[in-house]
């Protein structure tokens, strides 16, 4: 039976932070369920939800401080634990686990390739475009910061590459479009691949012994 609702909950010393996956039908007010003390990083989660076709919650509480940096990495990672657990739970339903795709504004265009196989990998190629240091009151490393969180909490490893653009605002909706296409894919669930992984190596296990 397919899991269609998911929450994980990570909780430290600096922040706790909720993210429910509802693979049921868009709620109407999607977006409104997406509270980080960050507009713009809500708007970015909302575009992964759009193109993902998943209703993404998120809920920030923060010990004392906002700090940019943590909110991204700890949303980032909480996000991919959720989408993590999906992936693991769906194997023997058939679940795909890796996928890729464009995404594009305007003048903007971007492509992510991503591939669930235990490996946490991130890759970010800008290509020699001149990227803004800030947009939207977010630095860029902070919404790079996200996409790191994620692959940390996913265990995949994730391509993106820029390919063109200049309006930062326009850069990074293309980059979490294509990122939000790209996990639309690897969720998609497949009678001929029930039982298989995204890669020939199977599900890894270890044994640890100690003495």
């Amino acid at each position: 039976m397919q899991n269609k609702v998911i929450t994980v909950t990570r909780k430290t010393t600096e922040s706790e932070i909720n993210v429910t996956l509802d693979f049921n039908d868009f709620k109407k007010d999607y977006r409104k369920r997406i509270k980080t003390p960050l507009p713009f990083l809500n708007h970015m989660i909302e575009h992964i939800a759009w193109r993902a076709e998943v209703n993404i919650e998120v809920d920030v509480k923060l010990d004392e401080f906002q700090l940019n940096h943590l909110v991204c990495e700890d949303v980032g990672i909480t996000f991919g634990k959720a989408v993590y657990e999906y992936i693991q739970d769906n194997l023997t339903n058939g679940v795909t686990g890796f996928g890729d795709g464009i995404g594009i504004i305007d003048e903007a265009m971007a492509r992510s390739a991503i591939s669930f196989e235990n490996r946490a990998y991130l890759d970010i190629n800008y290509n020699g475009l001149d990227i803004p240091v800030e947009t939207e009151g977010m630095l860029s490393e902070d919404l790079e910061t996200f996409l790191e969180g994620f692959v940390q909490g996913a265990l995949c490893t994730l391509h993106v590459d820029l390919i063109k653009g200049h309006n930062g605002h326009h850069i990074w909706e293309a980059i979490y479009r294509s990122f939000g296409v790209a996990l639309n894919r690897a969720f998609v669930i497949s009678e001929k691949r029930k039982g298989m992984t995204s890669g020939v190596a199977g599900k890894i296990e270890f044994e640890v012994r100690k003495a």
